[in-house]
């Protein structure tokens, strides 16, 4: 069995890296936008936020559609910057990070 899968999902006509990682007791998984990233919540908050990144967390998500229907629960400075808000899809969040 594969532990590491990437891929793209279109939002809007834009292609978005995909990446999950299965672990042990939870997947990692993570999408990448030109301007920001969507994390579940295993990766670190505090780290995206003292780098300066757009980055949003999505939890108790365990597959890329999950992470992209599910609401941002915490994000950094910068992304409230591009006018992503708590409670919005990781969907929406990323169009902002387009």
């Amino acid at each position: 069995m594969e532990n590491f899968f990437t891929g793209t999902v279109l939002i809007g006509n834009i292609g978005i890296n995909t990446l999950v990682a299965v672990l042990n007791n939870a997947n990692l998984i993570l999408a990448v936008a030109p301007k920001g990233f969507l994390m579940c919540g295993y990766l670190d908050m505090e780290a995206a936020e003292g780098l300066k990144d757009a980055a949003c967390i999505v939890s108790g998500v365990k597959t890329v559609d999950d992470l992209l229907n599910k609401p941002v629960v915490k994000l950094t400075t910068q992304a409230q910057k591009l006018g992503i808000e708590l409670g919005m899809s990781g969907r929406t969040a990323l169009e902002k990070m387009i």
